[in-house]
């Protein structure tokens, strides 16, 4: 697996933990996803050579745009106060 793919993976580790931070039950835990093998799954599925350098520049180009995202969102609009 690329670099890139796996930041991206580590990212959305990291989203989904602080989302669900303290509100698991016991089904919750049962429900547990493994994003590597995810990954693989639809790698396989969609025949995605995971070493090609065109797949490291598309995810640093998703990475950049949803930072850039993430800055729109937290900068406060103009009109509000």
């Amino acid at each position: 697996m690329t670099h890139a793919a796996t930041r991206i993976q580590a990212s959305f580790r990291g989203h989904m933990a602080r989302k669900t931070a303290g509100t698991k039950d016991a089904e919750d835990e049962k429900k547990e996803v493994d994003i590597d093998e995810i990954t693989k799954k639809v790698a396989e599925e969609l025949d995605i050579d995971m070493d090609d350098p065109e797949l490291h520049k598309a995810a640093s180009k998703i990475q950049a745009s949803f930072r850039g995202h993430k800055v729109r969102k937290e900068v406060p609009k103009e009109n509000e106060n």
